[in-house]
């Protein structure tokens, strides 16, 4: 009975290193996400996400200085005639 007991004790502290390991490794993941996303270029949309760049196109005082504008159905535009 002694050695059912100490199995279960070492099973439940080895789930719950596990649990904390992965949890910590979720945790630097969150900081990286930022490098992940690439970053934007005035006046091309070539593989961006307006939604991983908040900073830019959750202003459209922003979203304009980089030379996209927004069309009235949501989706972001280059302003005619814009030059890097």
């Amino acid at each position: 009975m002694i050695g059912k007991m100490d199995f279960i004790v070492l099973v439940g502290v080895t789930v719950f290193g596990v649990s904390i390991a992965t949890s910590a490794a979720a945790k630097d993941d969150v900081g990286d996400r930022r490098d992940r996303t690439g970053y934007v270029v005035p006046c091309s949309l070539d593989g961006v996400n307006p939604v991983y760049h908040p900073e830019v196109f959750g202003n459209p005082a922003v979203a304009a200085q980089y030379g996209f504008i927004r069309s009235r159905d949501g989706t972001w535009h280059v302003q005619p005639g814009c030059r890097r």
